[in-house]
């Protein structure tokens, strides 16, 4: 009968384990979506004037290197073809 005791006491510890676990799981689940909370209130956000502008200094450089590549690519394409005629 001893053993049987043991047993119980020994198979039941475990579960309390597991119960602790999922607890301590959960505490930290909120703690994680409370501290999310807290830094989503630290973001400062663009204003519309500085999103604008933003947007047309990349626009800008995307046309300036846009640009840059074509030309490159043409004088490398007459380069390539003047090779190729004298061969």
């Amino acid at each position: 009968m001893a053993k049987k005791d043991i047993a119980e006491k020994a198979s039941a510890k475990p579960k309390k384990a597991e119960k602790k676990q999922k607890v301590g799981f959960l505490k930290k689940m909120i703690r994680y979506f409370k501290d999310l909370r807290g830094e989503y209130k630290k973001i400062v956000w663009p204003t519309k004037k500085q999103v604008i502008n933003n947007t047309l200094v990349v626009l800008a450089a995307v046309i300036i290197m846009g640009a840059f590549v074509a030309g490159l690519d043409a004088v490398l394409g007459l380069i390539v073809r003047f090779v190729l005629q004298q061969a």
